[in-house]
């Protein structure tokens, strides 16, 4: 019997080689019964977009062009160690503004900067320089400042009217919300005409209500129409919790186009005043009494001069009501704040005609409105 050994060595590799070809194909059988989507799946072709909408195109262009006139503000107190005698900037707060004008005046809110000794304003290119107080007008939450860039063109905001706004009109808000960069949120006017309640817990009138999300970091910036202009500055919100909750406000650009160049002028802001003192709103609504009860009359002012009487004390020190303003050029009076916001939109040296009750008797008194120091 022959026998062929120089053959016999192939088989063992050929076997080899079909038992590794057959895990092989298990293996991949395998791999692709569990990952499927790895090997049988590729990338997703992309479905074109098409066009963007005529309102996108339309809201990357207003933010574009407003964005290079919105600035970011720090604001930082400066404190002594009492033992090293070393100065230290402690971080106050930190908001919005927008660009005035090319002269480099800035316009943001009052509690933006309030008790900051030191501020500094970061323009849309993140170049920062340190900004000047040129004025503050706390009643209506405006302040001004000033900066000198060197080599930057300022870009000034578009300014618009609130005078003639809708409910249902389209806002855009820009700002830096939690210090984060250029943000852009839209919504819509919700209510005009509303009244919020200053640092100085005077009221600031005319103020206009929006969904647009308003947070904190937002507070000194502007509110847009479609047009990309402004109708007013961003400077509170309903919130239980500090942030946006739905309800924001802002003050009316006409306001703030009243403002901004006297404080730009003069520093402050020339108010016209009677020269009284009233009562409590509270104080005379519980008691059903409504107009502005004249409290105190101040020495040599237009109110004495037009012989308003306070209220007083009779023999037994019982306290006795003096004169009540109802109106002032017909325009109804049912306490203080009505009458401040009348006297709001005069200017000093303006003639105003006003009704005032005494013990049920009525008069009209004239007054030539004086400079409220």
């Amino acid at each position: 019997m022959n026998s062929t050994p120089s053959k016999r060595p192939l088989r063992i590799p050929l076997i080899s080689a079909l038992i590794g070809a057959t895990l092989v194909v298990g293996i991949y059988l395998g791999v692709k019964e569990f990952f499927p989507s790895r090997l049988r799946a590729g990338q997703r072709a992309i479905t074109p977009r098409g066009a963007l909408s005529s309102e996108e195109k339309g809201t990357i262009d207003l933010f574009q062009v407003a964005a290079s006139s919105v600035v970011y503000i720090t604001s930082v107190t400066v404190e002594r160690d009492a033992f090293s005698m070393n100065v230290f900037e402690i971080p106050q707060g930190a908001g919005s503004g927008f660009i005035w004008d090319e002269r480099g005046y800035i316009v943001t809110n009052f509690h933006v900067i309030q008790n900051a000794s030191v501020a500094r304003v970061t323009l849309s290119d993140h170049s920062s320089w340190d900004a000047t107080l040129v004025g503050v007008e706390p009643d209506k939450d405006i302040a001004v400042l000033k900066i000198a860039p060197t080599g930057v063109t300022l870009t000034p905001i578009a300014i618009g009217s609130s005078k003639d706004l809708r409910v249902g009109q389209r806002v855009y808000a820009i700002g830096n919300p939690f210090g984060f960069d250029h943000t852009l949120t839209t919504g819509i006017i919700s209510g005009l005409g509303r009244e919020i309640k200053s640092v100085t817990d005077r009221p600031i009138q005319g103020v206009i209500q929006t969904d647009a999300a308003i947070n904190p970091g937002n507070s000194g910036g502007p509110l847009l129409d479609s047009a990309g202009r402004l109708i007013g500055m961003n400077t509170a919100i309903v919130s239980p919790s500090g942030s946006y909750a739905g309800i924001g406000f802002a003050v009316p650009v006409d306001t703030i186009n009243r403002v901004v160049p006297q404080l730009i002028k003069n520093g402050v802001v020339k108010k016209p005043g009677l020269g009284i003192q009233v009562l409590e709103s509270d104080l005379l609504k519980g008691n059903g009494i409504l107009g502005a009860i004249v409290a105190n009359v101040l020495q040599n002012s237009p109110a004495q001069q037009a012989g308003l009487t306070p209220l007083g004390r009779d023999s037994r020190g019982k306290v006795q009501l003096g004169d009540i303003i109802v109106a002032v050029d017909d325009i109804p009076v049912t306490d203080g704040d009505d009458l401040l916001n009348i006297l709001d939109e005069r200017q000093p040296g303006d003639k105003i005609h006003m009704k005032v009750v005494n013990n049920g008797a009525e008069r009209t008194v004239d007054v030539k409105l004086g400079l409220l120091q």
